[in-house]
């Protein structure tokens, strides 16, 4: 596979007031304002999800104990679960702001990578919030399902970047464009994830841009720098099976959950290759 190459524009999420270029002195103050208050209402309901537990909290105590109104709070977030995840739109529109003024000849896969560090410093810019977001997540399901949904979020926005900059005519006969760009954008995102939840584990502790740039150089090595041989499976076992249908509309692949990350970016190539 030949180095992906940048071709059209692609779709681009909406800048908001807080995504910086010639919004006013005012507009940028509103933004302010608006995350700020995000962030009270969102330590509020922590505290109290701590304290005597998700379910047994309601919004009305999360809006009093910010000080604030019930409307207040409802201006701000739909639901209680939403409440603990005050940066994610402002995230999502750094992150697409990255992809909007990436270089012209930057390799797209680059690109992306850079754009998935702002979700990584919007975690690493408060480790105890994030460590006990994470503990939070992890004990109640409706917390988790917010957090799978703004994880699509970003993947979705990288999938249809690259979709508008893999010139696909270079790697495959046929139209096998979607496939490789969701692929490609799903191979970043879980590296980052991978990294992430590694990092709260550790209590927040360590240099996780090291981890995740180390992380992206697998990445690179399976979508931007050409497929190579195969390695024979480890200790005599697969990491990873993948098959298709005859059609190659679909691709399953099962890993084992201790297969490391770089077995299973070689299972993905092949498959992508046949």
């Amino acid at each position: 596979m030949s180095q992906p190459v940048k071709a059209t524009r692609t779709e681009r999420a909406k800048r908001s007031p807080s995504s910086g270029g010639g919004e006013s002195a005012g507009s940028r103050r509103a933004a302010a304002q608006r995350l700020s208050m995000r962030r009270k209402l969102a330590a509020a309901a922590m505290e109290l999800f701590a304290t005597q537990g998700y379910e047994a909290t309601t919004v009305d105590e999360i809006a009093a104990r910010a000080g604030v109104a019930r409307r207040t709070f409802f201006r701000h977030f739909r639901s209680k679960e939403e409440a603990i995840f005050p940066d994610h739109d402002d995230t999502l529109v750094r992150a697409a702001a990255v992809l909007d003024a990436a270089p012209p000849h930057e390799n797209p896969l680059d690109t992306v990578c850079r754009g998935i560090k702002e979700v990584m410093r919007m975690y690493a810019s408060a480790p105890t919030v994030s460590v006990e977001r994470y503990r939070l997540t992890r004990e109640v399901p409706a917390l988790r399902e917010r957090e799978i949904a703004s994880v699509a979020r970003y993947e979705r926005l990288f999938t249809r970047y690259l979709l508008g900059h893999f010139d696909e005519g270079a790697h495959h006969d046929g139209d096998d464009d979607p496939l490789l760009a969701e692929v490609a954008a799903s191979a970043v995102v879980t590296a980052h994830n991978h990294v992430l939840r590694r990092w709260l584990r550790a209590g927040g502790q360590g240099d996780v841009e090291a981890q995740l740039d180390h992380a992206f150089a697998i990445v690179r090595e399976a979508f931007g720098a050409g497929i190579g041989a195969r390695p024979g499976p480890a200790n005599g076992r697969p990491a990873a099976a993948v098959s298709a249908t005859e059609e190659d509309e679909v691709v399953v692949m099962v890993a084992r959950t201790d297969a490391p990350l770089t077995e299973v970016m070689r299972t993905i190539k092949e498959a992508l290759k046949r």
